[in-house]
């Protein structure tokens, strides 16, 4: 990180290797004696500020922990040593803040995946994992990305929105807001689907807050996110495998074993993989109201990403369909506006077709700055939801 002091290039590398070649504790003293042995100023203010470098370098996410500490703040995003931005919400900001080379970068991405036991050299230049404190964190070394070595860091919410929290921000109008308490009342089952930051996750944990209180909520994530505000949720989380390439644990499984928890609703925070054919079935075995997230481009490319991802865990197309169409009652998709906002658009419901595939059919849309407007689907929906 470049700081108001005026540092020569490779000041703190001297002092780095000083350190490096006698052992002992980082601090100010050492860190005086390192610039004397290099022939270096030593003044009060270069000696603090080299320290502080360097304890950077060792404690948490280094410079960058500032970042991720910023109220709101969803995404910090390093690209090389020149480029880190932030997102509070409102799309990616630039910062002030710099690396002195890439090398500083690397550093970095390389002590945070050995802190979860996880390698990052030339050999394996890229990883994907989670922090201690529920950060997901995601880097690839240069050369195979530019600028530089890349960092992404996903920051998990520290509190849980309430459904009012989402009116204020714009996510949900107030017809929107009754829809989706409706839903969770009629303990239908369904999807949260969007691209990545479109706030799946944030509304998911505000729906579950809505549950009542003496159900039981099994949750089940690839890295633990969901924060619902709830008296009775037990979270399974799956891990990676560790340095040696043992130890992992699949969501595949941890659906397996929530099946055995006696959930009152069975949540899987990201179907990206084989879970989704175990999630289909859990919802065809008479697990009301069990939900999930899952990537796509509009709620009617749903059914299409499902199969893609049951057909690579070797379940036939027709099954998909028939399955999907049986286990999931509606679909509500989210999207990120060009001004940054996260709403939800669309709500659908799926219809199975004369030839056993299922598509989806709008059933509302709330357009960007407008209230709710009907879909052909619209009947379909509320006799769903006032069924149940």
């Amino acid at each position: 990180m470049r700081t108001p002091v005026d540092l020569a290039p490779d000041v703190v590398d001297d002092v780095r290797d000083w350190l490096a070649r006698t052992p002992g504790d980082l601090t100010p003293h050492r860190v005086a004696e390192a610039l004397r042995a290099a022939g270096r100023p030593v003044g009060d203010v270069t000696v603090l500020t080299v320290y502080e470098l360097l304890r950077r370098d060792v404690v948490g996410a280094g410079p960058l922990e500032p970042l991720l500490r910023l109220p709101d703040v969803t995404d910090v995003l390093v690209n090389g040593p020149d480029q880190v931005f932030v997102d509070r919400g409102r799309g990616l900001e630039p910062t002030e803040l710099r690396f002195p080379d890439d090398g500083a970068v690397r550093r970095l991405a390389q002590r945070l995946a050995a802190a979860a036991g996880r390698r990052l050299d030339d050999a394996m230049p890229f990883v994907d994992l989670r922090l201690p404190d529920g950060t997901r964190f995601h880097a690839v070394l240069a050369p195979l990305a530019r600028p530089g070595t890349v960092i992404s860091l996903r920051v998990p919410s520290r509190r849980s929105f309430p459904l009012d929290d989402l009116v204020a921000s714009g996510a949900l109008t107030g017809s929107g807001v009754a829809l989706v308490r409706a839903v969770v009342r009629s303990r239908a089952a369904f999807l949260v689907s969007g691209g990545t930051g479109s706030g799946k996750t944030t509304l998911l944990a505000a729906l579950l807050g809505q549950v009542d209180p003496e159900e039981r909520l099994v949750l089940v994530e690839d890295a633990s996110e969901l924060r619902p505000d709830h008296p009775h949720v037990v979270g399974l989380e799956g891990r990676p495998a560790n340095i040696e390439g043992a130890g992992a644990v699949e969501l595949r499984a941890l659906v397996r074993q929530a099946l055995r928890m006696r959930p009152d609703r069975l949540v899987v925070g990201e179907v990206r993989g084989a879970e989704v054919v175990d999630l289909l079935a859990a919802l065809n075995t008479g697990h009301e109201g069990g939900c999930g997230t899952l990537h796509a481009n509009s709620a009617v490319d749903v059914p299409a990403r499902v199969e893609a991802l049951a057909l690579a865990a070797g379940l036939n197309r027709e099954a998909v369909h028939s399955q999907f169409a049986s286990g999931v009652d509606l679909v509500l998709h989210l999207q990120r506006g060009r001004d940054g906002v996260r709403r939800l658009v669309q709500v659908a419901v799926p219809v199975r077709q004369a030839d056993g595939l299922v598509r989806m059919e709008l059933a509302v849309s709330f357009p960007a700055g407008g209230d709710l407007a009907e879909g052909p689907g619209a009947a379909r929906l509320m006799a769903l939801l006032e069924g149940r």
